[in-house]
């Protein structure tokens, strides 16, 4: 009792003066939440929790539920062909000097799997800290490709861990191919009924509504993609990333319900997640020979990997915003650390290459946050200095 006691206490503690400390160490609030995990874990304050983990569970799925409610499947869908080709160049080259690199170091074939990873989880963090930038927009856009690429890997990589190469992997991968071509016609079905009945999505989700039924039926969708992913044994995660899509999709008249629904995430449970990913690092791994350079050489891969791929969106939007996209892919968390979990209970990995995969995660985080926030800063005071000299 004692220790449960004292677990939701520092948990509370966490959540409540998290934004302060980020505030005084000038970085964001998620590394400042992952650091803490990690620092009080090690002190013996967070301990593991069946409930804790649940909670951080949920709070994964639900910034993946977030990130989905950023992409309008309409607008994915009518993307300018040039914006489209330049996103598959971008993937291509990922996947392309991934295998380079892994090829070239040597590093191990599961590499191969992991360095292309993007997720978007984060970049909505970002979202709400520099709002709607040309090049977040088009960072969503590509990153949301890139992800429901990345999590068929990871659900495809899943079952390739679990079953070996064989007749249920085949299985899995035909059950995930069914999957997608059923969410194809599900939002074609929808898109049809809701432009001849448009009322119903009025009816659905009303404009005003004191009953809060925007935010219930948001969480239905949510829990039945959910329980169709489980029923069907594929990644919860990718089920919660469609599952937020519905949400600008077909109710297109609640421009305000995606940040309602993130000041709650926000304000709760994906603080618990990045918490938890935090308690997931032993710092007494820190110790273990070649751990650090292993790390570092992970994020710097990740990282230059992305830089150079960009050169893709340059013509389009110019140096400063397509490294800016590159790197707000560069800090897939939330996947990394999922498939190295994988990797590592099928002892495809070992305990150096696994608290490598979690340090690169953390590593990435900062670094990026920090380079990000150097740079918009940096352009903004450029921005400032121009208009004053104009005006002078």
């Amino acid at each position: 009792m004692q220790e449960e006691i004292t677990l939701i206490l520092t948990i509370s503690f966490i959540i409540i003066f998290s934004p302060f400390l980020a505030r005084v160490t000038k970085l964001l609030t998620t590394p400042v939440e992952i650091i803490l995990g990690a620092i009080l874990g090690y002190l013996g304050y967070l301990h593991h929790s069946e409930l804790f983990t649940l909670i951080a569970e949920v709070g994964f799925l639900y910034l993946m539920f977030l990130a989905g409610t950023e992409i309008n499947l309409k607008k994915i869908l009518n993307i300018k062909a040039d914006t489209l080709k330049n996103v598959i160049g971008y993937i291509f080259f990922l996947y392309v000097l991934s295998a380079a690199f892994t090829i070239f170091l040597d590093l191990g074939k599961i590499l191969m799997v992991i360095l292309p990873l993007i997720s978007v989880g984060l970049v909505v963090t970002l979202s709400k800290e520099y709002g709607k930038t040309p090049w977040l927009e088009l960072g969503m856009m590509a990153g949301a490709v890139g992800e429901v690429v990345s999590i068929t890997v990871l659900s495809f990589s899943a079952a390739a861990l679990q079953f070996g190469f064989g007749y249920e992997l085949i299985q899995a991968g035909f059950v995930l191919g069914f999957f997608i071509f059923f969410i194809f016609l599900l939002f074609k079905f929808l898109q049809i009924l809701f432009w001849w009945y448009p009322e119903v999505s009025t009816v659905l989700m009303p404009h005003s509504d004191n009953q809060e039924q925007d935010i219930r039926l948001s969480m239905g969708i949510f829990f039945i993609l959910i329980a169709m992913m489980l029923y069907l044994k594929l990644e919860l995660a990718f089920g919660a990333f469609i599952a937020g899509m519905f949400i600008p999709t077909f109710f297109e008249h609640k421009e305000e319900l995606p940040e309602k629904l993130a000041s709650y995430g926000f304000g709760f449970l994906i603080p618990i997640f990045f918490i938890h990913v935090g308690t997931l690092f032993d710092i007494k791994a820190l110790s273990m020979d070649g751990l650090i350079e292993k790390a570092i050489l992970i994020t710097v891969i990740m990282i230059l990997i992305r830089l150079l791929s960009s050169v893709v969106f340059i013509k389009e939007l110019g140096f400063r915003d397509a490294m800016l996209v590159a790197l707000s892919h560069s800090m897939p968390l939330t996947l990394l650390i999922a498939v190295a979990t994988l990797a590592h209970h099928a002892q495809s990995i070992d305990d150096l290459h696994y608290y490598a995969f979690v340090l690169a995660a953390l590593f990435e985080v900062i670094v990026v946050m920090s380079a990000i926030k150097l740079i918009q800063n940096s352009t903004t005071e450029k921005d400032l200095d121009t208009i004053t000299t104009t005006k002078t």
